[in-house]
């Protein structure tokens, strides 16, 4: 074996595969966190039809702020 399949085969991922947030498959480095192209467009898709929201109070003088009191 030469000196650069040796060094090649000790080379450890940059991250450890997690489950894919839309499948639940091992996730990619190419398409991290996700495990393909396909689930990373899924979930972009999500988030520019805004089913993904961050809840904020109609009326913002009615809003309860914990570090005024």
């Amino acid at each position: 074996m030469s000196d650069e399949k040796k060094a090649a085969a000790k080379v450890e991922p940059l991250r450890k595969t997690h489950p894919c947030p839309e499948c639940g498959k091992p996730s990619h480095r190419e398409h991290y966190p996700f495990c393909s192209n396909r689930c990373r467009e899924v979930d972009l898709s999500r988030w520019l039809s805004g089913s993904y929201a961050i809840p904020v109070a109609d009326d913002e003088a009615k809003a309860d702020y914990e570090d005024e009191e």
